[in-house]
């Protein structure tokens, strides 16, 4: 998934992004929260992260802006103030989720997952399409029972196209979801070649081309 930090927090700011770049997300930290404001206007996320006590306006301010520009991300508030009043009002003013600080990547990971499987309508952890199965937490991919081994690429794709099955992805989109803006800039054919990689180690089927649009998941089962 694609991850924005708010956090003015260097150190902190710099260990959040890093963790969940090795869990395999593509992730944007910024400081400020305008320089957030123009970043959730023109990439697509996954989830926020939010830090209140943000120079300037603080967190709250601008969730209470992108709520009513009609943003509809998920966003976890990420904070020191702990009382409940305060978490009441996080999540009344459209925070998903409020986690205090400090926490560790592992159980912020676990939350992004839980959000994620929320906003995409699944209840179970182990997300299955046929006879593909695929596992955020442990990151295994299975086929009709065998166990597919994938690059950290090759799985944000697949995760990117089982999130919602029946969807065509255009390339942007696509591109979007597997590489941030950490000097992380993409061949021109390199999800081609993930596409590739992925019929090739899956099924051909798995991943369907649609002509001019883009592309989605591949039939439930082998032809």
């Amino acid at each position: 998934m694609r991850v924005l930090i708010v956090e003015d927090d260097f150190l902190l700011g710099e260990a959040l992004a890093t963790g969940l770049r090795q869990a395999g997300h593509a992730v944007d930290w910024f400081q400020l929260g305008a320089q957030a404001d123009g970043a959730i206007a023109g990439a697509a996320y996954d989830v926020a992260l939010l830090d209140l006590g943000l120079p300037g306006a603080d967190g709250m301010a601008w969730l209470a802006q992108w709520r009513s520009r009609g943003v509809e991300v998920p966003i976890m508030i990420l904070t020191a103030r702990d009382a409940v009043e305060q978490r009441i009002a996080g999540l009344d003013a459209g925070a998903d989720d409020y986690l205090v600080k400090p926490v560790g990547v592992d159980e912020l990971a676990a939350r992004l997952r839980a959000l994620l499987r929320r906003t995409a309508g699944r209840s179970q952890p182990v997300w299955q399409h046929g006879a593909l199965t695929y596992d955020p937490s442990s990151k295994r991919v299975q086929w009709q029972g065998r166990t597919v081994d994938l690059t950290a690429r090759e799985l944000a794709l697949l995760e990117a196209l089982m999130t919602d099955p029946d969807r065509i992805l255009s390339k942007a989109a696509l591109l979007e979801k597997l590489y941030d803006w950490n000097g992380n800039e993409p061949e021109s054919n390199a999800l081609e070649v993930h596409v590739y990689h992925l019929r090739r180690k899956i099924h051909p089927g798995v991943v369907r081309t649609v002509r001019g649009v883009g592309y989605s998941l591949g039939a439930a089962e082998p032809a």
